[in-house]
């Protein structure tokens, strides 16, 4: 069942960032855009690829009053581990851009509907939550396959866009500088007509 639309599940979670473990609560992260990163566990495969990914373009996403969270089922202790552990030994190489959080309890991944309970691992959800506290979109992908944050960061801008100006709606692909649909029938027909 789809949670957009609705109240983002709240949490507290413990985790690590920058060399020091930190408390996260969603609840004081109201006026700011949050993306939350569910991925199986530190020291995988694909895992990896999509944190440091996030990671590269972590800075373009608070440049947008967006901040990353990357959330498993780890411990703090083993996000520290991986963090630190350099790349050539499967770790993070030392740094990165956003915190890790530890959901020991599996109770945010339960809540967010991403827990594969059989696995007793998250899948890779993707949730934006608005400043209200809202979810705007989700994405589920299945273990083997990763996400794009070049594609996150562009849902993103499109969901900023359509939040200041209402009566416009972002087409299929649309990036910042292209142009906007107006929501009437009349605006529909205009860009048809004309992309």
């Amino acid at each position: 069942m789809s949670l957009v639309g609705k109240p983002a599940p709240l949490f507290t979670l413990e985790g690590y960032h920058n060399g020091e473990f930190v408390s996260v609560s969603l609840e004081k992260l109201r006026g700011k855009w949050v993306y939350l990163l569910f991925y199986p566990l530190d020291f995988t495969f694909v895992c990896p690829t999509e944190v440091l990914a996030f990671s590269r373009d972590a800075h373009e996403f608070a440049a947008r009053n967006c901040q990353i969270f990357g959330v498993s089922v780890d411990s703090k202790y083993t996000h520290k581990a991986w963090v630190d552990a350099p790349r050539e030994r499967g770790g993070l190489g030392g740094s990165l851009n956003y915190p890790l959080l530890a959901d020991l309890t599996k109770e945010v991944s339960r809540a967010y509907g991403v827990l594969d309970e059989q696995a007793g691992v998250a899948l890779r959800g993707l949730f934006l939550i608005n400043p209200e506290g809202v979810i705007v979109h989700e994405t589920t992908n299945f273990l083997p396959v990763g996400r794009s944050s070049r594609e996150a960061l562009r849902t993103l801008k499109a969901f900023q866009y359509v939040s200041q100006h209402t009566n416009e709606v972002c087409p299929a692909d649309w990036d910042e500088g292209k142009d906007t649909m107006v929501a009437t029938p009349e605006g529909a027909a205009q860009y048809l007509a004309t992309h």
